[in-house]
């Protein structure tokens, strides 16, 4: 039986001079933040690459990384999850 591989997006990139090179993008390595999330790869030059994005720290600047997956949704003084006003008015009108 043959053995299934698991294949990436970064499998089809190329280590150049200027660093590791994707569809002539030029990836940046992750930083401390993404650690945990399920989107980063290690690459087989040993470095960790976003599969998502190619500037990773970029994506911290404003906060949290909206392809992070290993961070929720944070509650507001009141204990609530902070939710979209516009969904919790159509929630609302739906009786949930």
């Amino acid at each position: 039986m043959a053995k299934k591989t698991l294949t990436t997006i970064l499998d089809d990139a190329v280590m150049t001079d200027a660093g590791l090179t994707l569809n002539g993008v030029v990836l940046q390595q992750i930083i401390d933040k993404c650690e945990g999330c399920e989107r980063v790869v290690n690459h087989e030059t040993g470095s960790n690459y976003c599969t998502s994005y190619s500037q990773p720290a970029s994506k911290w600047i404003q906060g949290v990384c909206n392809f992070a997956t290993h961070i929720r949704a944070e509650k507001d003084a009141g204990g609530k999850i902070k939710i979209n006003p516009l969904k919790a008015s159509k929630r609302a009108a739906r009786g949930r």
